[in-house]
């Protein structure tokens, strides 16, 4: 199975509470900043003013913007790996169609609530600098994958997995599309998605 890579691009990891109260602080001054300034105009000084911490723990844990905000991308992907795992433990054994619903509701509802999500979901707006393996849809293909498969007790192979990332490919495009429409994600092309969706994924999954 493919793998995400577990690794946020710190340079130190924080052990003491303290220190990792303070991250929490950095990258929640990074989301919201992001919303109001956009990529471009994001600083680790701006953040640090944010948070109220001294500049200097900001580059404790990051060396550049990039970073931080690659950091705050993992983060929404653990955050929506467990809104997942939550959602799948809700539901009865049965059909793969709920499960599937799952992985697209939690997406909609961080897309509607989170800060900076807009902008940095799963990935920041540049180009990977390590290849295919840092890519941010092959990392949620990835981490879909595992979910759906621990769910419905499917063995992965490589149809599926192939499968799931171009799911993972077509709706993140047709979301963009459905919010750029609609503030809160136009509901008609929500609904084509989710039949996209449910129609390509039967191949793999029926």
């Amino acid at each position: 199975m493919d793998t995400v890579p577990p690794a946020h691009p710190l340079r130190r990891t924080p052990v003491q509470q303290r220190s990792a109260d303070r991250l929490v602080r950095i990258l929640d001054a990074c989301a919201e900043l992001l919303d109001e300034t956009g990529y471009e105009n994001l600083s680790t000084r701006a953040v640090a003013v944010r948070a109220g911490v001294p500049i200097g723990s900001v580059y404790r844990f990051f060396g550049n913007k990039r970073a931080m905000a690659v950091a705050l991308a993992h983060r929404n992907l653990d955050r929506y790996a467990d809104g997942i795992r939550r959602r799948l433990a809700e539901l009865p054994a049965g059909p793969w169609q709920p499960a599937v619903d799952a992985v697209l509701d939690e997406y909609l509802a961080m897309k509607r609530s989170v800060p900076g999500f807009a902008l940095v979901d799963f990935g920041v707006p540049a180009p990977p600098v390590d290849g295919p393996a840092s890519d941010p849809n092959h990392q949620v293909a990835a981490r879909l994958t595992e979910l759906l498969c621990a769910h419905l007790g499917l063995t992965p192979d490589a149809d599926l997995r192939r499968a799931v990332l171009v799911a993972v490919e077509a709706t993140d495009a047709l979301i963009q599309l459905a919010f750029r429409t609609d503030p809160a994600g136009d509901p008609g092309i929500v609904a084509e998605t989710r039949a996209m969706m449910r129609a390509y994924l039967a191949r793999v999954l029926d």
